[in-house]
């Protein structure tokens, strides 16, 4: 006999979410093992002893969690989806019945915390997984990706570089009185630079000096964080990857733990920015989140991108064994010449000296500039093959280059080749995950702070998603234990003595 159900709502009923919500359910085991009261005391602050009850912060945290876990990608679709979930419900403790705070809540709250609550958060669930054992600290991979910002292109503006100038050149003589020249000589300066990219944005389009001239309003062909900004979030940058359209994005920094993939930490910043130039902050960030934990940080890998004397000096200076390629312009010997370290000079084929001339800046970074005298190049055999056209011979090396020196001795050994292969297989795919499953392909805020707890969130919904699809080993003998540490420390001390 076939059934047929027929459908009558009750107007009372007998119902309780613990019931229905199973018991392997994920935010039901996130219910049972992170007790999140400690945010009570961290938000206190906030708020004052009258007025109307906000959003209860655990409540508001629990749905920022929500959203990401669910990829969903604005503050209207969790409060949508949450309402149509009882696992949800129960784990932000709402009944069935009970209204949802309204999504422009969750803007607005999210406005008011600063960002050391959203890194109180962060520490708490990077704890859990110490606690657990999936996170060793002694080596950290390193990258980064941009992320879409909350900004269009059609809402781009031309700088004023003049009231850039003058503001800089009224805090430049608050203290410098007596230098004008100084100041004139800035603003020439930067005019020049500003005009400079403007003929580039506009070259190559029809009419562009006459579009130039008329102030016309028409979007030029090449877009320049020099000449342009967003009017809708001025801390969002042009960024553009390869195959991939210009677009305002910000820069996300990711350190990943290599035992389990556990992210160490992550931060917002502009997408101008090279990675090398972001990689003394993150070992500061990196080192304060695991320090707390009893966790030495010994190993760095990371990409190209990262390479640069002060951050290799950085690293030294932190005690930090680092597997980073050299960048490309790098040249750890010259073919045909031989430096002398002693005299500091160098010779070349043909017994002639290269000497030490004088101290210049290369693109921002100090260098050595050695220059042959013009009478030993003129007569040479191997003029047109050595140095062209040129009238002598002239060759710069960076002040940092023993940095880079010992870099380029230490990617020589097979362990550095298995360290980048290990890079490429911990924080590419977590910045994978990230992007494409929780909810960090675009951040639906403006202003780098914002993008930045965007990110923290991101981060602390995969190390929870990490930690509780982790299972733990079969313990181990206290004398296993025992000489687990003592082989840990051992190959620690060995690879931090090894270069030296």
């Amino acid at each position: 006999m076939q059934g047929r159900k027929a459908f009558k709502e009750r107007l009372f009923t007998n119902f309780q979410l613990s019931d229905r919500v199973p018991v392997d359910n994920f935010y039901r085991r996130l219910k049972e093992t992170i007790d999140f009261h400690f945010l009570y005391k961290t938000t206190a602050r906030y708020y004052g002893r009258a007025g109307q009850e906000s959003i209860d912060p655990v409540v508001f945290f629990k749905l920022m969690l929500v959203g990401y876990v669910e990829n969903l990608g604005s503050d209207r679709r969790i409060i949508t989806t949450a309402s149509m979930r009882l696992d949800v419900l129960y784990f932000i403790g709402y009944n069935i019945d009970e209204p949802l705070p309204w999504h422009s809540t969750l803007s607005r709250t999210r406005q008011l915390y600063g960002e050391d609550v959203f890194k109180e958060l962060f520490k708490k669930a990077l704890k859990v997984c110490i606690d657990k054992g999936m996170v060793s600290g002694r080596r950290q991979a390193v990258d980064s990706a941009l992320i879409k910002a909350n900004a269009s292109m059609d809402s781009i503006a031309e700088k004023e570089i003049m009231t850039d100038a003058d503001e800089f050149a009224d805090e430049l003589t608050s203290n410098e009185e007596d230098k004008p020249q100084k100041v004139n000589a800035y603003k020439k300066k930067k005019v020049e630079e500003h005009h400079r990219w403007k003929k580039k944005a506009y070259d190559g389009m029809p009419g562009s000096r006459q579009r130039q001239n008329e102030g016309d309003d028409k979007r030029p062909k090449f877009l320049s964080n020099h000449t342009h900004y967003s009017t809708t979030d001025a801390d969002a940058r042009i960024a553009v990857k390869p195959g991939k359209p210009r677009q305002f994005n910000y820069l996300a920094q990711t350190c990943v733990d290599t035992e389990h993939h556990v992210i160490t930490h992550i931060e917002a910043y502009h997408a101008d920015k090279k990675d090398s130039q972001c990689l003394p902050q993150i070992i500061k960030g990196l080192k304060e989140n695991l320090s707390s934990e009893g966790l030495i940080v010994e190993q760095i890998v990371a990409d190209t991108g990262y390479s640069s004397g002060q951050s290799l000096k950085t690293l030294e200076e932190h005690n930090i064994t680092a597997y980073i390629p050299n960048f490309g312009q790098y040249k750890h010997e010259r073919e045909g010449f031989t430096y002398h370290k002693e005299e500091d000079y160098y010779i070349c084929r043909q017994n002639k000296k290269i000497e030490f001339k004088k101290i210049k800046d290369n693109n921002g970074y100090s260098a050595r500039e050695y220059r042959s005298s013009r009478k030993d190049c003129g007569p040479c055999p191997l003029r047109s093959s050595c140095i062209g056209k040129s009238p002598e011979k002239k060759i710069v090396d960076t002040f940092d280059k023993p940095y880079y020196d010992k870099m380029h001795e230490r990617l020589k050994t097979s362990y550095a080749k298995k360290m980048k292969k290990l890079r490429q297989s911990t924080v590419e795919p977590v910045l994978g995950t990230l992007i494409n499953f929780l909810a960090m392909k675009r951040v639906n805020t403006r202003g780098i702070k914002l993008a930045n707890k965007c990110m923290m969130m991101a981060a602390i919904a995969y190390n929870l998603k990490k930690m509780m699809k982790f299972k733990t080993n079969r313990p181990k003998s206290a004398m296993a234990q025992l000489l687990t540490k003592a082989d840990h420390f051992l190959k620690a001390l060995f690879f931090r003595f090894q270069f030296y």
